[in-house]
């Protein structure tokens, strides 16, 4: 667990690293990974995501939290949670793997970096039920420049028994609360969220 962190922190440095000040402010997008960056997840997790951010002056902190659904009803709003100061550009990761020698328990971990200043945090999920057995998609916002007004919705884990395997829409991501429902096709759900605070 601990190599773990130490690996998704340096991870998070690397890539706070390559962040550039091209991007639009008050935006976030998902980070499309080298090779070498998803060999060194991949090693480490069994899914993986990445966010740059861009904010100006006004924004002083981002909070990042999951959240778990089962069949569309909200179970745990903070499986594990973390606030950390921003500055300009960052970047966030969330990652997950499943404990050694166990198919109930999962580590979430999420890391933060911005102003070379790195926060992270790990939560073994103990109540997962067998999530092992049971099929699963992954999915996050697409494209570039998305806003960062309110709670966004970075990425989504959903599990299924009956095999249920298409992920949610992109229209889900830009509307949470018009597709919520979509929510009810799966078992249980993980929302990876974020706020970005002034």
């Amino acid at each position: 667990m601990k190599r773990l962190l130490i690996i998704v922190a340096l991870l998070v440095f690397v890539l706070s690293a390559c962040v550039t000040n091209d991007a639009k402010s008050h935006s976030i997008s998902a980070v499309e990974l080298t090779e070498r960056e998803n060999a060194i997840l991949s090693t480490t997790s069994d899914n993986s995501f990445v966010f740059d951010f861009n904010v100006d002056s006004e924004y002083k902190e981002v909070s990042v939290w999951i959240e778990k659904y089962e069949l569309g009803k909200l179970v745990n709003d903070r499986i594990s949670s973390i606030t950390s100061q921003v500055e300009e550009n960052g970047s966030i990761i969330f990652a997950t793997s499943k404990a050694v020698g166990s198919q109930k328990q999962y580590t979430f971990n999420i890391g933060i970096s911005s102003n070379n200043s790195i926060g992270s945090t790990s939560r073994i999920e103990t109540n997962s039920d067998d999530l092992g057995a049971m099929s699963s998609v992954w999915g996050n916002i697409q494209g570039e420049n998305n806003s960062i007004e309110g709670e966004v919705v970075l990425a989504s884990i959903c599990y299924s028994t009956d095999g249920h395997m298409s992920s949610l829409t992109t229209d889900f991501y830009q509307d949470v609360d018009g597709y919520m429902n979509e929510l009810e096709n799966y078992d249980v759900v993980y929302l990876l969220k974020a706020e970005f605070n002034k």
